[in-house]
């Protein structure tokens, strides 16, 4: 069977669920084809990413996963994705809106380095599958947030957040029957849940709007392990160790309820009266909606706005940001 026919037949399998996804079931079934997959193989590909990227690679084994960013020379954020190990390969997953912008920039590094790299969203297939039930309904399940294993040829990862989640990566033909089975206990839901699943658990992604917007430490890479400060040069390293060693944060990631119907989109405005910024009090990084009401966010804003407590969506008159707890702890900055 082709390629083709076999990604048609996983479509067909994995029927489309609402696209805002409300309902909030207790045991959780993904498709996560919206997130795009980047092959980086070759005998350098783990010393070319060292160059690259924010995190250790030198970390990233065959049962343990990792976040990490691409930043731009100014340290902006580029992108943001999981790293895993499978083979001997490295695989970077990313919204797909990405994918072809953060392939092509890496492929402009290559040089003569011994490094393949690849889009190969359509030679896997992922789902995610969340709640109490997930580690029962799968082959195996690696019991810690970022551990990882894989067994004959199929990949389960351990994803941090406020219940059990882990995401499966294989091939349609491997997959096909395990989705099959999860759905008989678990409920389809939508691309907008795992958002949720992402905000509850603080991690960010990078989309099209907010290209460049946030440094790493604005969006709390160095609280979720996105970030080595000891692995050497790579990409921005020079911005973000300043911000890291000589500079005070200004700006932080938080966890937000917004009202609404519809969620906002990465990159809308956040305003503050109290804000003096020329570049405005922040941005929403990501939204879904809430099965306790309006919406939930991951918004990057001014650390005194949040403090004044004087935060909405858009301007003075937009939804007024109510402040969530995120499942880490802010650092301590010398005032």
């Amino acid at each position: 069977m082709s390629t083709t026919n076999t990604m048609n037949d996983w479509q067909e399998l994995v029927t489309p669920a609402s696209p805002l996804a409300i309902e909030f079931p207790e045991c959780a079934l993904n498709d996560l084809g919206h997130f795009g997959l980047i092959r980086i193989g070759g005998a350098d590909a783990r010393t070319f990413l060292q160059g690259q990227l924010t995190n250790d690679t030198k970390q990233i084994s065959a049962d343990t996963a990792q976040l990490s960013s691409y930043c731009s020379p100014k340290g902006r954020m580029l992108g943001s994705f999981w790293i895993f190990q499978r083979g001997d390969d490295l695989y970077l997953q990313l919204p797909r809106e990405r994918l072809d912008a953060i392939a092509k920039r890496l492929r402009m590094f290559v040089l003569s380095a011994q490094v393949t790299i690849d889009d190969v969203s359509d030679a896997f297939v992922r789902f995610g599958i969340s709640g109490t039930c997930a580690a029962s309904l799968l082959p195996f399940a690696p019991t810690e947030p970022k551990a990882m294993e894989t067994r004959d040829d199929v990949t389960i990862v351990h994803l941090p957040g406020d219940r059990p989640r882990f995401e499966v990566i294989g091939s349609p033909e491997k997959l096909a029957p395990l989705w099959s089975a999860c759905a008989e206990q678990a409920t389809q839901v939508g691309p907008a849940f795992w958002s949720l699943m992402d905000i509850r658990a603080g991690i960010p992604n990078v989309f099209e709007d907010t290209v460049e917007a946030f440094v790493p430490q604005m969006a709390n890479l160095q609280l979720i392990g996105g970030i080595s400060f000891t692995k050497g040069c790579y990409t921005g390293q020079e911005v973000v160790a300043r911000m890291q060693y000589l500079g005070k944060l200004k700006r932080r990631m938080y966890r937000a309820r917004i009202g609404g119907d519809i969620p906002p989109e990465p990159g809308v405005e956040i305003y503050s009266a109290s804000s003096d910024s020329g570049q405005g009090a922040g941005r929403v990084v990501d939204a879904a909606p809430s099965p306790d009401g309006g919406n939930e966010a991951l918004v990057v804003m001014q650390i005194s706005s949040a403090e004044a407590a004087d935060v909405h969506l858009i301007d003075a008159d937009g939804p007024k940001l109510e402040l969530l707890a995120l499942p880490y702890e802010f650092e301590t900055q010398e005032t």
